[in-house]
């Protein structure tokens, strides 16, 4: 249930998620260059396929972060009320 102080205590994770796909990134690229070294074509595409999927997410959350904050219900917007009928 919504309390109304949302604005004001909401922490976002989006630190934490960049510095898990900096982890990410170094374990896949790591991943990749010992599986090609070590000749296995297979488990280095698989290490390059989510090596290109930790960049692409990487680069979504920098996005985010430049985004910086966006719209939130100052303190006269009152809560949301309760729900009347909760179904089972």
């Amino acid at each position: 249930m919504r309390t109304g102080s949302e604005p004001t205590t909401a922490r976002s994770p989006l630190r934490a998620r960049f510095w898990l796909s900096v982890w990410g990134l170094v374990w896949t690229i790591f991943g990749t260059a010992a599986f090609a070294l070590a000749g296995r074509p297979g488990w280095a595409a698989a290490c390059g396929v989510l090596w290109l999927i930790v960049t692409i997410d990487m680069t979504m959350i920098l996005r985010h972060m430049r985004q910086g904050p966006h719209y939130q219900p100052g303190p006269d917007i009152p809560p949301y009320r309760p729900p009347e009928h909760r179904r089972p």
